[in-house]
């Protein structure tokens, strides 16, 4: 490898002559999938994704792989190649490429949607987005890079076969086999076979269902589904999905049109994807949609509404409806609202608040188990069972999933006569002549989106933040002339604490604070910083022994 600042230990430094594989993020954990090869001077990264934050860290919404190891050497990062266009994947390159500053490779239906995710950037005119076609081959430095169309609720999802002169490892990205996808194409799997005819190293595998036997089910079989189910409904109809599944937005879009409904559009990010889907060619013939704000001059019989927010996020379009706090959008008493996605780990309290929020205003909340409304988009056993046969690997590395997902399919493979090795993020996979074998750890993390801001999860800030989520927070305020001298009576805010004292606590609280202030030294009282810090940690003591707690304290300082 060139050398570059960031190397960890001496046997990554060794390592770094073979062909090595080094998951950051996606691996152990759904979603900010991140990966990352490096050959010969050179990485590669594969996808760049976020992933919901679940209620462990209730003070952050959105999180995001770390970067840090491979931004210190991204003079001899080649790009990153994406494999389709779900969040999951692609949702942290808006975010995170002014660390890493490489080109970005994609099909043109995830170049659409990250084309206009970067428009909302300042530095959308950086980045250098080459558009790849499904199936399409090219190069970049020591890799040989092919793309085999896969199925996936997506449209144009690409496994990415990267050789070597080491030899070729198939990483999988999202897939399944599905015969009749609804949009886009079924899985290649002639050049899958192919592939495996020239001899496969190992397959870095995605996980998410192999704990489920059988097959994942046929997109088609929703589409039937909710063309037999919306005719039956009354009343406002609601659905809500992932809005990258463009096959299920296509399906729910027929069955409405089956159904005489007209459809209305509801979160951006649908508006995103479907804009980027017809760009790419998919979605030509839809209806034309119905505008948010002329959604109450439909008869309710006649409407469906499209709704982002299917995992519960507090923001999105069905959070708001279920809270009654959409503009537009309203449900109630006899209407209808359809889940048609999976939960993904983490966010089943937040889902189910909504669906909460919704029965108790009256709607008739409809999961997958009451009708059929979804399928997964990622391998059942049979599916992977069927890929091992295709491809013949050597090896199994199992990714994309939790640690139980992780070890379900370490032994089905075993099952099946292959051999794997489990990896989480920062483990150091070579592919020496021996098979694959961890042989050192790099650094990972996750950062937190914090507005505008990229924040660490273990940082300053998000500890702050989780503190006075919990703890509350105190602020003190009191004025003081150019000599230190107390002026008039400083004065304790403390919303959503103070309350729980009563009026003789609360100014005994602050006729202390005020007599600890008249009690520091003059000298100290000259020096600002000193000045603070000793009235914020008299505060504390003041304030945390009648509420029994620690919450944050700042005090505000007024020279008069």
């Amino acid at each position: 490898m060139a050398k570059s600042k960031g190397k960890t230990t001496p046997v990554l430094d060794e390592a770094e002559a073979g062909f090595i594989f080094i998951p950051l993020g996606g691996t152990g954990e759904i979603g900010m999938n991140f990966n990352l090869y490096g050959c010969d001077g050179a990485w590669l990264a594969v996808d760049c994704g976020m992933g919901f934050a679940g209620p462990e860290t209730p003070e952050a919404e959105i999180v995001l792989p770390d970067p840090a190891f491979i931004a210190q050497q991204r003079e001899d990062l080649l790009g990153i190649v994406i494999t389709h266009a779900h969040e999951d994947h692609i949702g942290g390159i808006a975010r995170l490429w002014p660390q890493l500053r490489c080109p970005v490779y994609a099909t043109p239906f995830a170049a659409a949607v990250i084309r206009r995710k970067l428009q909302e950037t300042s530095f959308s005119r950086e980045v250098k987005l080459h558009i790849i076609p499904p199936g399409g081959a090219f190069e970049l430095g020591p890799f040989k890079l092919r793309y085999i169309r896969m199925t996936h609720s997506t449209p144009e999802a690409q496994a990415l076969a990267i050789t070597t002169h080491h030899g070729t490892v198939l990483h999988t990205g999202d897939w399944k086999f599905d015969p009749a996808p609804v949009v886009g194409a079924v899985t290649d799997e002639a050049a899958l076979k192919a592939l495996g005819d020239e001899g496969v190293l190992a397959i870095i595998s995605d996980s998410t269902c192999a704990t489920v036997e059988g097959h994942s089910g046929s997109e088609a079989d929703v589409k039937k589904s909710f063309e037999a189910l919306l005719p039956d409904l009354t009343g406002r109809v609601a659905v809500t999905c992932f809005a990258s599944n463009v096959a299920r937005v296509a399906s729910i879009i027929a069955a409405a049109e089956i159904a005489g409904r007209h459809v209305a559009l509801v979160g951006r990010s649908l508006n995103t994807y479907m804009a980027a889907a017809q760009e790419a060619g998919y979605l030509k013939d839809v209806p034309d949609f119905v505008p948010e704000e002329e959604i109450g001059g439909i008869p309710d019989d006649n409407l469906l509404l499209l709704v982002t927010g299917s995992q519960g996020e507090p923001r999105s379009a069905m959070a708001r409806i279920a809270a009654d706090t959409h503009r537009y959008a309203v449900l109630g008493e006899g209407d209808k609202a359809i889940f048609s996605a999976r939960t993904i780990p983490g966010n089943e309290r937040a889902i189910f608040a909504v669906q909460d929020q919704l029965t108790k205003r009256g709607v008739q909340v409809i999961v997958d188990g009451d009708e059929f409304v979804h399928v997964s988009g990622h391998p059942a056993r049979e599916e992977l069972r069927k890929l091992y046969k295709l491809i013949r690997p050597k090896f199994i590395i199992p990714t994309h999933g939790e640690w139980r997902h992780l070890s379900a399919q370490a032994a089905f493979a075993k099952e099946n006569g292959i051999n794997t090795v489990l990896v989480e993020d920062g483990d150091v996979v070579l592919f020496g002549g021996n098979g694959p074998a961890v042989v050192d750890a790099v650094p990972t993390g996750r950062l937190v989106v914090d507005g505008d801001r990229i924040v660490p999860l273990k940082g300053s800030v998000l500890a702050a933040r989780k503190r006075m989520l919990f703890n509350g927070v105190v602020v003190g305020s009191f004025a003081v002339n150019a000599k230190g001298k107390l002026v008039g009576a400083p004065r304790i805010s403390a919303p959503g604490l103070l309350e729980e004292l009563d009026g003789a606590q609360r100014i005994a609280c602050e006729h202390e604070f005020h007599e600890l202030l008249e009690d520091l030294a003059p000298a100290l009282r000259q020096d600002e910083a000193a000045f603070a810090e000793a009235a914020r940690a008299g505060l504390r003591r003041i304030v945390g022994k009648p509420l029994g707690k620690r919450p944050l304290v700042e005090v505000h300082i007024l020279t008069v």
